[in-house]
C-alpha cells in the first residue's frame, strides 16, 4: 500500500513552499475586482481579482484589506470621487499568502490612486456612447436617461401571453413563475419559456438568439421577461454586450428586464424596462393588469351611474309632458271656464270654418248648445279678456 499524508500535512508542505519562494516580497500587480465585501465596522474588505483576455476570465484569486490597510480603499475613493467596488480595474502592491484551511489569497496593503477609472467602466461608457451615435432611430439620451423604441413603446392593455427568456432550473426562473401563479387577484397567464445559459462568456450570443426566436413569433406575445437571479458583478458582463443591448432597444415587443438586485443596473437594463428582481417583474404585470381591470370597473360603474341619471332624467320629463298633456287636454280646458266649438262633431279652430246661419255646437263641461250663426265680427280688442 503506498505511503500516504493528511490533507493538513500536505497544506503545511504548500504553504512552505509559498513562503520558501515568495516570502518577504511584495508584487505590483493590475487586474479588475469584483465580488466587494466592505465592513466598514471592522475596515476590513474580501474581494476577488480577475484577469480577462478576448472576454474569457484567464486569472482569478481571492484578495483581502485588513485593518491596517483599509484606509487605501477610502483614499482611494476620495482622491478619485469613485466608489471602490465591482468593475474597477486597479494597480495595486500585495503580498502573497496560504492559509491550511482557507487557501491562496493575496493581502493588499497599497493602491496606485493614479489608476482611477476601471476598464470595465471605461468599456461600459464608450459602448453608451457608441449605442447612441450608431443608432439614433432606436436610441436617444437626455434628462439623464436613455429612451429607446421598446422602452417607450405602449404596452397593452392587458399582458397575458408573456415570453420568459431564462436560465433552465433557476432561481430566476422559479421566482418569476411562482411570483405570476400565486398572485392574489387569480389571473391566468400564458408564459412560453425559451430557456438558455443566461451567464458567461457566450452567454450575450444565446440570450439574442433566444430573442431573436421570440421576435419571429411575436403576434403571439404581449411582452418579454428576461430574469435571472443575483450574483458577482461580473456575472452580468452579458447584459454590457453592445449588440444585445442594440437588440433589446429596437425589439418589437415590450422588455422588462430583472437580472440583478437593487445595486445592479446594466445596459441592457437601460434600454429595456428595468425591475430589478425577476419577482418585481412579474409583480408589475401583476399590476398593470390590476390598473386595467380597475378602469374597466370604474367604467363600469361610470356606466351604470349615467344610465340610471338618464332614466331618472327621462321619467321626470316624462312626468311633466304627461302634467302638460292633461292640462291641454279638452276636458281640462273645460273645467277652468273655456268652451269648444264644433261642426258636425269637428272641432273648428279656424273662425273661416264658420259661416252665417251655420249651426254650430258650443261644447261646456256639463252642457252642449246648439246654436245658428247669425253675425260673424272681427274682435279688434285681441284675445285678452
Amino acid at each position: 500500500m503506498a505511503q500516504s499524508i493528511t490533507l493538513s500535512e500536505l497544506t503545511y508542505e504548500i504553504a512552505g513552499a509559498i513562503e520558501d519562494r515568495m516570502g518577504g516580497h511584495s508584487y505590483w500587480i493590475t487586474a479588475e475586482v469584483c465580488d466587494v465585501k466592505k465592513y466598514a465596522s471592522t475596515r476590513r474588505c474580501y474581494l476577488k481579482f480577475i484577469e480577462r483576455e478576448n472576454n474569457n476570465t484567464v486569472a482569478e484569486m481571492r484578495g483581502v484589506f485588513w485593518s491596517n490597510s483599509y484606509s487605501q480603499i477610502e483614499n482611494f475613493e476620495n482622491k478619485t470621487n469613485q466608489v471602490f467596488a465591482d468593475g474597477i480595474k486597479i494597480t495595486c502592491n500585495v503580498v502573497v499568502r496560504f492559509h491550511p484551511k482557507y487557501g491562496l489569497n493575496v493581502d493588499v496593503f497599497q493602491i496606485d490612486v493614479a489608476f482611477t477609472l476601471g476598464t470595465r467602466e471605461l468599456e461600459r461608457q464608450q459602448t453608451l456612447e457608441r449605442l447612441v451615435a450608431l443608432n439614433p432611430e432606436i436610441i436617444r439620451f437626455g434628462d439623464g436617461r436613455y429612451r429607446t423604441f421598446n422602452n417607450t413603446m405602449p404596452l397593452p392593455s392587458v399582458i397575458q401571453k408573456i415570453a420568459l427568456v431564462t436560465a433552465p432550473n433557476s432561481d430566476g426562473q422559479r421566482d418569476f413563475k411562482q411570483e405570476l401563479e400565486k398572485n392574489k387577484y387569480g389571473y391566468a397567464f400564458s408564459v412560453t419559456e425559451f430557456l438558455t445559459q443566461i451567464q458567461g462568456d457566450n452567454a450575450h450570443k444565446l440570450i439574442s438568439e433566444q430573442l431573436i426566436l421570440v421576435a419571429q413569433q411575436q403576434e403571439k406575445f404581449d411582452a418579454v421577461a428576461i430574469v435571472r437571479g443575483g450574483g458577482s458583478q461580473t456575472d452580468f458582463r452579458p447584459f454590457e454586450d453592445y449588440d444585445l443591448a442594440r437588440l433589446v432597444a429596437g425589439f418589437p415587443i415590450p422588455i422588462f428586464t430583472g437580472v440583478g438586485h437593487d445595486r445592479n443596473t446594466n445596459i441592457v437594463d437601460l434600454m429595456a424596462r428595468e425591475q430589478k428582481t425577476p419577482t418585481k417583474v412579474a409583480a408589475l404585470i401583476i399590476d398593470h393588469n390590476f390598473e386595467f381591470e380597475n378602469k374597466i370597473i370604474t367604467l363600469k360603474d361610470y356606466f351604470f351611474e349615467r344610465i340610471a341619471r338618464l332614466l331618472t332624467s327621462a321619467k321626470d320629463d316624462l312626468q311633466s309632458i304627461k302634467r302638460l298633456v292633461k292640462m291641454a287636454s279638452p276636458d281640462a280646458v273645460l273645467k277652468k271656464g273655456f268652451a269648444m266649438i264644433t261642426i258636425n262633431g269637428k272641432i273648428i279652430t279656424d273662425p273661416a270654418a264658420i259661416n252665417e246661419n251655420a249651426e254650430i255646437q258650443t261644447r261646456l263641461r256639463n252642457e252642449i248648445i246648439t246654436s245658428t250663426v247669425t253675425k260673424k265680427t272681427k274682435n279688434e280688442q285681441g284675445p285678452e279678456l
